[in-house]
């Protein structure tokens, strides 16, 4: 008997930090926070394409989680438009050595 209650036990456990793991809002402010710097540095338009495309792929791994779900959506937000302004200024500098 004392054998399956440590078996239920440890069960219980396992799922109970599975839960904590998905219920937890760090991957959402990770993706948003990333988001941010990839607006600031979409200026330089590699380091904003690679940053903005981080940001988008954090954050569609956020909505997939309840607790962190808006947050997740304004990173790919972030990203794309961290993608957007790096390509105007990759056009602009390719635009003005001509």
């Amino acid at each position: 008997m004392s054998s399956e209650n440590s078996v239920a036990d440890r069960l219980l456990s396992e799922a109970r930090k599975k839960t904590a793991r998905t219920e937890s809002p760090k991957l959402g402010k990770a993706a948003l926070i990333v988001g941010v710097i990839a607006v600031v540095v979409s200026p330089v338009s590699i380091l904003g394409w690679l940053v903005g495309a981080t940001a988008l792929g954090m954050g569609y791994s956020a909505t997939k989680r309840p607790v962190s779900r808006t947050r997740g959506r304004i990173a790919m937000v972030l990203g794309f438009v961290a993608i957007l302004v790096g390509v105007f200024f990759f056009t602009l500098i390719i635009a003005m050595r001509r």
